[in-house]
């Protein structure tokens, strides 16, 4: 498994296990709505920057997502 994969895997496991959709996520983390999904299946490189808005939208620390 690539870490694009593994990366929208985490992104997911933390997403549900906070209760939140997609869109809301993506409301929190300042990204827009349609980018999130192809986060998750894996199909795009994600900026720093972007994990560091999604780290903090979930509440963790950035390293925690590629654990």
């Amino acid at each position: 498994m690539n870490i694009k994969v593994k990366f929208g895997k985490k992104i997911k496991e933390l997403r549900l296990k906070n209760g939140l959709s997609q869109e809301a996520l993506a409301n929190l983390a300042d990204i827009d709505r349609t980018y999130l999904p192809s986060i998750e299946k894996g199909d795009t490189n994600v900026s720093i920057v972007i994990a560091d808005k999604l780290a903090s939208a979930l509440g963790v620390e950035l390293k925690s997502l590629f654990e």
